[in-house]
């Protein structure tokens, strides 16, 4: 259920246009402080570790990685996995917004949406270097070419390739899309002439008329609605990646939706993380309220109760039917086995922890909010480890079982996607408003409305 519009206001403060534009641009006009340059050399730090741990895998090879005969997938498609899984806020966001008319996502869609492209680019990363040969990776696309060379449709790799392209530039889409009135509004009050050209050439000419604005509108809404599906076939057709093989514990049905809302929990998770930090740091108190951070642990309950439901399903399933390899990966592997503890963390974070929120106290508690966003981002990683190490080490031979466990490269790699998110996000916080300033005066004028007419 989402929190009761009429009782808490979506902004507060009772804060004039003038007021709204200062506050929220106040981030792109004056200089950042000096936990945002501390933060950008972290990020560096990072960056480069990846840079290195990527010149390894394509000087040297996939040998620098912990790949083994039997497990081929590893800290690679894990990671790209769970990369794709905190992509689907932003649009998730963006269609609550602008198909289902839910105005509290309007102060958090700005940032999720920027969450995604920086998540999608990070997720595209693994499968190219996971070819071997990245610079080969052309020989995916289908194009006409002298070598009659064509793409194995029939391979989940080309899969991948098109929902990730066509997610990702969704993305930047609606998120390019949704910036242009407030590009116009920062290109309006600059006063470098290099500034004003910038935002000038970002903006593409708005000039905030009602015909413009009408257009605008109507395209928003229909890059929504061709958003929509997107948000469900992404994740499926990673799903289908698993659920296609004859692997134990990956050969399921449940895997398509179980991966969909496992994205959708994991996404709003990093989100809810993201904006109490926002919040506390650009000092965005009166705009993303504890009205917005409720409704996104409204959100996380309902996701964890049907996560929750997918693992007990999983269990069930192998049990009753009967095959010895299905109980096997699922209770000696998974439930009591090699990987225990993995799985209990994944559970406890994913289906336990986040039922805290049907009470409101934990609900309007900032440190319980961030710390069960946080275990809930955790956890959803352990199940992706969970999902593809245990059937992978222990198939169908036990002559050919074996351990899994990540170098120095494999852990540089993800490190360093951590840097390219991070730096991403640095950069958005610095040279694009936070919260969409078109979006959030109406919201305000309705507010103001509510309170004449109860006064």
């Amino acid at each position: 259920m989402i929190v009761n519009e009429l009782k808490i206001p979506l902004v507060e403060g009772n804060k004039s246009y003038g007021q709204i534009s200062d506050d929220l641009l106040a981030n792109v006009e004056r200089k950042p402080a000096k936990w945002w340059f501390a933060a950008m050399a972290v990020g560096t730090l990072m960056l480069a570790y990846g840079a290195w741990a990527v010149y390894q895998t394509i000087a040297v090879g996939l040998g620098t990685w912990g790949l083994t005969n039997a497990v081929g997938w590893g800290w690679d498609i894990i990671n790209f996995v769970w990369w794709i899984g905190i992509g689907h806020a932003g649009t998730a966001f963006t269609i609550f917004f602008l198909v289902f008319r839910q105005k509290w996502a309007g102060s958090i869609n700005r940032s999720a949406e920027a969450m995604t492209v920086f998540a999608v680019m990070c997720a595209g990363l693994f499968p190219v270097l996971h070819l071997g040969r990245p610079w080969l990776v052309f020989f995916i696309l289908p194009y006409p070419n002298s070598r009659e060379v064509w793409t194995n449709f029939n391979s989940p790799l080309f899969w991948d390739v098109l929902a990730i392209s066509t997610y990702l530039l969704m993305s930047i889409t609606l998120w390019y899309f949704g910036m242009i009135p407030d590009l116009a509004t920062i290109r309006d009050r600059a006063t470098n002439k290099v500034k004003k050209a910038i935002y000038g050439v970002l903006s593409m000419g708005w000039n905030g008329s009602m015909r413009v604005y009408s257009k605008y509108e109507t395209v928003m809404k229909l890059l929504g609605g061709l958003a929509a599906p997107l948000v469900i076939s992404v994740h499926t057709i990673v799903a289908l990646d698993f659920a296609v093989s004859v692997l134990p514990g990956w050969h399921a049905t449940i895997l398509p939706p179980y991966f969909f809302v496992g994205a959708i929990f994991s996404g709003f998770a990093m989100v809810l993380t993201l904006m109490i930090l926002m919040r506390k740091l650009f000092n965005l108190t009166e705009f993303v309220t504890g009205k917005h951070l409720e409704n996104i642990a409204q959100v996380l309950k309902y996701g964890s109760l049907i996560i929750g439901l997918a693992y007990v399903t999983e269990l069930f399933t192998a049990w009753y039917s009967g095959v010895n390899y299905e109980i096997h990966t699922f209770f000696n592997a998974r439930a009591t086995g090699t990987y225990a503890v993995g799985f209990w963390l994944m559970f406890a974070f994913n289906a336990v922890f986040p039922q805290f929120f049907w009470f409101k106290w934990a609900r309007t508690n900032l440190v319980v909010l961030f710390i069960i966003s946080v275990f809930i981002n955790i956890g959803m990683w352990f199940e992706r480890f969970i999902i593809i190490v245990s059937s992978l080490s222990q198939d169908f031979l036990p002559s050919s079982w074996t351990d899994y466990s990540p170098t120095l490269v494999d852990i540089g790699i993800y490190v360093g996607t951590f840097g390219l998110f991070f730096c991403g996000m640095l950069l958005f916080v610095r040279y694009i408003p936070i919260i969409a300033v078109n979006e959030v005066k109406p919201i305000a004028r309705s507010e103001r409305k509510k309170t004449q007419k109860t006064e």
